[in-house]
This record gives C-alpha cells, structure tokens and sequence, in this order.
C-alpha cells in the first residue's frame, strides 16, 4: 500500500543489493494470504495493524538476534587492525600476542569490535554486555575497559579510547 511500490517490490529491489539485510513487514494489509505472500518473498517476520509496541520490540530484537548469529556463522574472525576475536574458539590476538580474557573481557572486546571506529556510551555497553537490569557497581564499565587497556594496549598504540562526555571506541592503532 505504498504509494509508487509495494512492500514485496521494495523487498525484492533490497535483497538483490543486500540479501543478509533482516526484514520486517510492519503493514495493515492482515489477510494470511497477504503475510504467506510477505514471508514467501523473503521477509523475515510480519507483524499486521494494530499491534503492540512492546511485541515490536521483541519481534526486532529477535529479528536482529538470528541475523547476528546467521553472521557470526560466515565467519567467527572479527578483525580491527592487528586485533584478532575467533568468537568460535573464544580465542583473542594481538599481532602475533594472544591475550587471556575473562569471559566478561570477552563479550566487552566482541562489542566493541563489532562496532569499530563507533563511540558506545556507557548505557550501551552496560546494556549489552551485562544486561540493562545489571544491579552492580555504577563504574562496571569503566574498571572493565581498564583491563581491557591493560592486556589488548600494554606496550602497544592504545586502540581502546574514551570520548569525554561520549563513551569508548575501538579504533586501529596509528600506523596499524
């Protein structure tokens, strides 16, 4: 019911530039021919008007959960400058270094190395690698970044930087 495509000409244009691209069809049109229709041509998941935001919500998060692991199975490596996380054998490199990390360590690294050169507020990071309902000490993120710093950055250009008033980013080193 757009006004020059409609929602399966759109589908069918995005997946011929990006097929890994998940897409929900969020429509009026609420007739199980028209949803059979919607997730033949490829749409991921279909939720009809008038629909509740909090099952949005869940349905796009679900959504994003299942392309995150589609991803991760095309290839474990994430890889930013001479920082190497095989998020398959957990294992973590720098050069030709590996580095030990606990498996906090670890889930901080993977975001923000799924995340390169982005600045990730303190809220995001909480929010995702210990859960938005995390109880604990208010300065978590930042003792954790510091181990972080110590084992990825000793001795090397820091790759792990803060943005005053910002957050962190992972970025290259210079030069790497």
């Amino acid at each position: 019911m757009l006004p020059d495509l409609d929602g399966i000409e759109v589908l069918r244009r995005m997946r011929a530039d990006s097929p890994e691209v998940p897409v929900l069809f969020l429509t009026a049109r609420d007739a199980v021919e028209d949803r059979v229709a919607g997730l033949t041509a490829g749409g991921d998941d279909y939720v009809t008007k008038p629909f509740s935001l909090e099952e949005l919500v869940a349905r796009l998060r679900g959504l994003l959960r299942r392309s995150r692991m589609t991803a991760a199975r095309h290839g474990s490596e994430l890889v930013v400058g001479d920082l190497v996380l095989d998020e398959d054998s957990h294992e973590v490199r720098r050069g030709d270094d590996l580095v030990e990390l606990t498996a906090t360590e670890f889930e901080l690294l993977r975001y923000l190395m799924r995340n390169p050169k982005r600045v990730l507020s303190k809220a995001q990071i909480l929010d995702r690698v210990w859960n938005y309902d995390f109880g604990g000490q208010s300065n978590v993120v930042e003792l954790y970044v510091s181990y972080l710093r110590k084992k990825i950055d000793a001795g090397r250009a820091p790759m792990i930087h803060t943005v005053r008033g910002a957050g962190y980013v992972l970025k290259p080193a210079a030069g790497g």
